[in-house]
Formats: structure tokens, C-alpha cells, sequence
């Protein structure tokens, strides 16, 4: 897709520098071996796993039961793959603050492979989740791209997490970004991906939340930052959701942000790669909109109007709701009640 908060915070850049990870050798797990309940990782070397991605390519793969990785605190800076053939990992920070344990990568879109070509939005995500049936408590992930560096480098995105598997649970977490930060995704849009997040805060300033997964975002903060340049202005949201499945609900939350008031918009709907057929969806209920929102909080996206996509409101405060209008669609209470985490995640119960 498109633009990383100019700061992750100092505390962030300096302990990258002080706690670089270098990864421990591990053997990739055979498949049908039996599975460990868990595993622990630590950035001083004082656990059998200096490295997360070392700790997950211990777990067999096609296991079958939960394996819970525990993560000391630390910044590890890597990429992460967890891969389809390897579900029911649950990926948990020690200390109980996602502050604690930060996982951090710098490729953007536009970066070279060292095989040649580029990585490619997608292929930008410092922890991607292929399997189904994944967790993760108390980790930041973040996407520290320096977009002023590069300032020749076309294609800025850079994704913080991806997820493609259906049945994700994020809690507690943080996701720091610019340009896309956080990629929903399914493994194609015939396949439904779901994913539950709740007491999160996601920052970025560009379509930092997108995708094509049916998603809750519920009781967590989202934060709009400022470009990198200065300039207040950007999107929230960006959904491709394929037509028999919900899109995004933001419910219970806060959409937050020291911006220019009426400089961000809730929205715009992307069909992925120009196809027509997807229907994009994001309802934002029960939520605290600050005056970043503008008044107008929908808009189009690569020649595609605003109107087509499945957009609404229902119940928001703060100066940033606003009054149901033909550039402000609402809910009606009937309505409302089919756009609720039980009906939007159907019968999966996180």
C-alpha cells in the first residue's frame, strides 16, 4: 500500500542498538516429533533461545498442541516467520508489558532482497503469521523504517506484523509503524481470516490498518501519528474485504492522536490489485474519536468511491463523531446488532 511514527520512541531506538540480537543456531523440529509445551527466549543468552524465529523453528511442525513460547524482556531485532504447518503457538512477553519485549525490523516495500528484486509490502513484515490458531500477549511489534533516509527509495510501506491465518488472538500487544503497520490478511479471499484484537494501541499515519481479514479491535488505543515529514494528514483504516465475509470492527476503543485537527480520515476502501469484486468494510462503533477526524471520514482510494465500500458508524463520542448524514453513514439499532464481535466473528469465541 503507501506512509512509520517519525519516533518509536528513544527508549526503543537506543535499547535496538544496545540489545541486537544475534541468533542462536537451532535444528528446525522434524516433522511428527512431539511437540515441547514451551520454550523460553531470552536476548542475553541466559535461555536455551536467544532469538524468537530460533524458538519457532523448534516446534514441529503440523503440531497438534499449544506450545507457549515465553519472551524475557529485550528488543530483538529480527524477522520473524511463523509458517502455515505450524499453528497453536502462543507467543507471550514475561513481564506482562508488551514495552518490555519489542520486536523490530527496518524493511520497507521498496527495500532490496539480497537475491535481488524487492521485499514488496507484504514481504516488509518484521513478524509475519502464516498459521492458524496463533497468540501473542505482551509484545510490541514494530516497523522502524526510516523513511527520511530513504528518501530515494520509492514504495515507503513497511508492515510491523501480518497476519494470514484465521483464529488470531493479539492481546496486549503493540504495533508501531508509518506506512501500513498492521496487514490483516487471509491466505487468499476465498478463505475467511480472523483475528481478535483487544487492549492493543496500533500507530502509523497511512493505511496502518489494512486488509483482507474479518477483524475486532475492541478496547484498544489507536493512534494517529504525523508523517515523517511533518505534515498531519493520513488514513486509519484501508480494508479489501472479498464480499461474503465482515471486514474490520473497531468497537470499545479510542482513536487518539496529537495531529491538526480534521486531518485523518476513519477510511478508504482498497481493491486489492484493481478487483472490482471485493466489497471493503470497516464499522467503527461505541468509540472516542478525537478532533483528528474529519468531518467527511470516508473517502476514495485509486478511482474507487468511498460509496461502494461497506462503511458506517454507530454510537461514537468525542469532538471527532459526528451526526448521521449522506458523507456520514450511521448504523440504525437494528443494524447495529448484526455488527457486534459474537456476529462478526461467527461462532469462533477467542
Amino acid at each position: 500500500m503507501r506512509s512509520r511514527p517519525r519516533t518509536l520512541a528513544a527508549p526503543l531506538l537506543l535499547a535496538a542498538a544496545l540489545l541486537t540480537t544475534a541468533l542462536t543456531p537451532a535444528a528446525t523440529a522434524a516433522p511428527g516429533q512431539v511437540a515441547p509445551a514451551s520454550l523460553t527466549v531470552a536476548a542475553d543468552g541466559s535461555a536455551a533461545f536467544a532469538g524468537i524465529q530460533a524458538a519457532i523453528d523448534a516446534v514441529p511442525a503440523n503440531n497438534t498442541s499449544p506450545v507457549t513460547i515465553t519472551v524475557q524482556p529485550g528488543v530483538y531485532r529480527e524477522v520473524v516467520l511463523v509458517p502455515s504447518d505450524k499453528p497453536h503457538i502462543r507467543l507471550v512477553g514475561s513481564s506482562g508489558r508488551a514495552a518490555d519485549v519489542t520486536i523490530v525490523y527496518n524493511n520497507s516495500s521498496g527495500t532490496p532482497k539480497p537475491g535481488g528484486g524487492t521485499y514488496g509490502t507484504s514481504g516488509s513484515a518484521t513478524f509475519a503469521v502464516d498459521a492458524d490458531d496463533f497468540q501473542a500477549r505482551n509484545i510490541t511489534f514494530a516497523n522502524d523504517f526510516d523513511e527520511l533516509a530513504h528518501a530515494d527509495q520509492p514504495n515507503h510501506q513497511a508492515v510491523a506484523l501480518r497476519t494470514r491465518g484465521d483464529r488470531i488472538v493479539l492481546s496486549n500487544i503493540a504495533a508501531h509503524g508509518d506506512q501500513d503497520t498492521l496487514l490483516l490478511d487471509s491466505a487468499n479471499k476465498d478463505r475467511q481470516g480472523r483475528v481478535h484484537i483487544s487492549h492493543a494501541t496500533i500507530s502509523g499515519n497511512v493505511d496502518f490498518i489494512f486488509g483482507r481479514a474479518t477483524a475486532v479491535i475492541t478496547h484498544s488505543v489507536i493512534q494517529v501519528t504525523r508523517r515523517p515529514d511533518g505534515t498531519s494528514a493520513g488514513y486509519v483504516t484501508a480494508p479489501s474485504t472479498a464480499p461474503r465475509f465482515p471486514g474490520f470492527l473497531i468497537t470499545d476503543s479510542t482513536i487518539t492522536g496529537e495531529v491538526s485537527a480534521g486531518t485523518y480520515y476513519l477510511g478508504r476502501p482498497w481493491y486489492s490489485g484493481g478487483d472490482a469484486t471485493l466489497h471493503p468494510q470497516v464499522t467503527v462503533r461505541d468509540t472516542q474519536l478525537s478532533a483528528a477526524i474529519r468531518a467527511t471520514p470516508w473517502t476514495d482510494m485509486s478511482g474507487f468511491p468511498w460509496q461502494g465500500a461497506r462503511f458506517a458508524e454507530y454510537r461514537n463520542s468525542g469532538p471527532g463523531a459526528g451526526t448521521p448524514s449522506g458523507t456520514r453513514p450511521h448504523l440504525t439499532d437494528q443494524q447495529a446488532g448484526s455488527h457486534t464481535p459474537a456476529t462478526w466473528l461467527g461462532g469462533w469465541t477467542p
